[in-house]
């Protein structure tokens, strides 16, 4: 049996409180699905600057009502002083997921992302000290690398930042690293490569390029591919993500301060990528070839990125259980069966 599995009996047969920030997001969403369905009691804020209603109501529906009555829930901003007062209160783990998030996003509005990433992130970390917290998992990014040419990725090089997003994720490790050395909490920072999977949003000018391409292909339309298109990434399917942050919260660590690559360890060219959603969407009943433009590169991202994975998978027992290829076909499908479900209901 692997660390995980381990970790989920163990979880099943003890009840701990968890405090999961930006819940009504797609990553903290997820987690709290797992948490929820583990038999464990979670409290939990967002503002719903960017996550949604519907992802709450959609995971009500999916654990039932004796496992959603362990949540508590609190609106409100991370931001707000003493927004954490009686929630963080007896927590046994930290989750903390809530940010401003998307590289162009950070460069239109710098000020809001930095708020939301460097002040709600302090806020949090102040109140875990208050609380005696012994641990905080915390979302950092990809991003921190920035330009460094190097593959894949190690945690012990990074480059300079190539945005305002990255540099408030590169600003949460630094804090961290303070608060880590300083005070008597470990301060885990998990650096996310690409994340996907189903719920996520693909609507708006900062969706992430794989729902926004899922979506757009059911429609019949145009795909935008910004470069030549083979660029590169190593995209990172949900599943993956919520057990990295349990293993995260639980597993023995005993440096004050740590951080851990978390994604397959494997590259797709946004080509790659556009393939393989043409065949899916294809399979399950949409149009069969796409309409793709190229498109000049945006500021602020970077060419290749690929993580080394073996520092995650020796110290916290990760594994990666769903490669990206598997994950695109979930994703396609699950999008599928939600467009049936519409399309009945109406």
């Amino acid at each position: 049996m692997n660390r995980y599995s381990k970790l989920e009996e163990e979880l099943r047969k003890n009840k701990k409180r968890w405090l999961v920030t930006g819940v009504a997001g797609f990553i903290a969403g997820h987690i709290l699905e797992r948490l929820l369905n583990l038999g464990q009691e979670v409290v939990a804020i967002d503002n719903f600057s960017t996550g949604s209603k519907k992802n709450l109501m959609e995971i009500a529906g999916a654990v039932g009502k004796e496992a959603w009555s362990r949540l508590t829930f609190l609106e409100g901003d991370i931001q707000k002083p003493g927004i954490f007062n009686g929630l963080i209160d007896g927590a046994d783990y930290v989750i903390h997921q809530a940010a401003l998030g998307s590289v162009p996003r950070s460069i239109d509005r710098p000020t809001a992302t930095f708020d939301s990433n460097i002040n709600g992130f302090i806020n949090l970390l102040e109140a875990a000290r208050a609380a005696k917290v012994g641990r905080v998992v915390y979302a950092s990014s990809s991003s921190v690398y920035g330009d460094s040419p190097d593959l894949p990725k190690i945690e012990a090089k990074v480059g300079a930042v190539l945005s305002p997003y990255a540099a408030s994720k590169k600003t949460n490790e630094v804090i961290a690293d303070a608060y880590g050395r300083v005070y008597p909490m470990q301060m885990v920072g998990l650096r996310y490569f690409n994340v996907f999977g189903p719920r996520q949003n693909p609507n708006g000018p900062y969706a992430a390029v794989i729902p926004k391409w899922v979506d757009s292909a059911f429609a019949g339309e145009k795909l935008i591919i910004m470069g030549d298109g083979e660029t590169s990434r190593d995209f990172s399917f949900i599943e993956n993500v919520v057990r990295a942050n349990l293993l995260a919260a639980t597993a023995k660590i005993t440096s004050p301060v740590s951080v851990y690559n978390i994604a397959c360890g494997d590259r797709t060219t946004l080509n790659q990528l556009a393939s393989a959603i043409q065949i899916h969407v294809r399979d399950n009943g949409g149009p069969a070839r796409l309409n793709i433009e190229y498109v000049p590169e945006r500021a602020g991202d970077v060419r290749h990125s690929l993580a080394d994975i073996s520092k995650a998978k020796n110290e916290l027992g990760y594994e990666v259980v769903v490669e990206a290829a598997d994950g695109i076909r979930q994703t396609v499908e699950w999008t599928a069966g939600r467009k049936k479900a519409s399309t009945k209901a109406a």
